[in-house]
This record gives structure tokens, sequence and C-alpha cells, in this order.
């Protein structure tokens, strides 16, 4: 399941023994998810210390499962669901969450710090008028070490162009922070344009790099 959303739901005062467990919101993709299904959230808990980067996935139990406001005992692919949890509420509160990936242990896929792209790049830019004539202007081509927005799934993530090969078909891009994905999921990408990010092309992962996510 993407996740979009992400809460703490409760109230500021609340008693101890009343307290309930950080609540995902989202999309399931494939797959069934069951009240009291163990469950895994990647990357999770992202640390850095200079250029290593280390992720924890975020380990906990469903504890109830919501659509709209109706109670189900599974979900399946369709729809928004609401996935409660125990995992700490302050993990979850103000979307902390957004752009995680959540799923079965085991079953999600790798997480990565770099991705090869085969991209294509649109003709003008959309929205922006540049031109003497009023029409759009022309999108440049990507240049090795161009920041860019990249947005895979629900996540949007820095990412610098480390190299670009192949007649300018294929771009590497280091990201500025950890993203579960896989090959063949599609990527969007944005440039930096008069203090806006405006769309520019888009693409699918084709490889990367990986990092092993730490165990308990």
């Amino acid at each position: 399941m993407i996740i979009i959303r992400s809460f703490d739901v409760n109230r500021p005062g609340e008693e101890v023994v009343d307290l309930k467990g950080g609540v995902a919101g989202g999309s399931i993709l494939k797959g069934v998810l069951k009240m009291g299904d163990e469950i895994e959230i990647r990357p999770g808990i992202v640390t850095k210390e200079m250029d290593n980067v280390q992720c924890r996935p975020i380990k906990s139990r469903i504890m109830s499962l919501l659509a709209e406001k109706n109670a189900l005992q599974f979900a399946v692919p369709g729809g928004l669901i609401g996935v409660g949890t125990k995992i700490d509420p302050k993990l979850t509160r103000a979307d902390k969450l957004v752009g995680h990936v959540l799923g079965h242990p085991g079953k999600l896929p790798s997480i990565y710090i770099e991705i090869e792209v085969k991209f294509y790049l649109l003709r003008r830019l959309l929205g922006v008028k540049t031109d003497g004539d009023g029409k759009a202007g022309k999108v440049a081509k990507l240049k090795k070490g161009e920041i860019l927005m990249v947005n895979i799934g629900s996540t949007a993530a820095g990412g610098r162009v480390l190299g670009i090969k192949d007649d300018n078909d294929y771009a590497r891009i280091a990201l500025t922070h950890p993203v579960c994905t896989q090959e063949n999921d599609k990527v969007a990408l944005s440039r930096r344009i008069d203090k806006h990010w405006r769309l520019i092309g888009w693409g699918s992962i084709v490889k990367g790099a990986t990092i092993k996510p730490l165990s308990d």
C-alpha cells in the first residue's frame, strides 16, 4: 500500500490507557490486508551520518481497517483505506509517513538511494510562456550535476543527475533520501524554473543502487 496520509488520532490530554497507535492512509496496489496482520513500513526510520544512509523499517500489527467510516475485516486493491496500527503516534503525525510503502514483512520492494531511469522530455513547458510569440518555452536537455525533483508514487525526492548516457535517453540520479520502489515503476521529473518546480518529463526505473535495511 502506498501511504498518502498519516495521522495521530489522539486528542491532547488523552488518558494513557486510551491512547491509540498511529494511522496510515493510502491505496492498496496488490494483495490483501487483514485485521491482525503483521506489517512493515519502508523505508521507515532514516538516519544519515556523513555519506552513510541507513534505514530501519517500522514493524507493527494492523489493529483496525477503515474505508470512510466503515470498519473492515480485510481490504483489497481499490479505493482509499485507513490502517490503524500500534506504531508510536509521533512517527505518523503530520503526514510524516507520506511516501512510504506498507505491506507484509519480506514482501515489499527494495529501498533505493540511486536510480537509473529511461526518460522522455516534454517538448515544451506546461503552463509557462517564455517566448516572445506567447508559446511555452522549450525544455532543455538534462545536464550532469543538475538538481531535479523526482516523483515516485506518493514520494517527492530531490535528485542530482550523476550522468547521462545512450544519446540522452538514460539518466543516473542520486536521491536525497531513500525511496521504496522497484524496476519499471514510473517517475515524473521536474525542474526549478522561476522559483517553481515545473514538470519537464517522465520515465521508468531501469535499475539502481539499493540499501540493505537494518533489522532488529
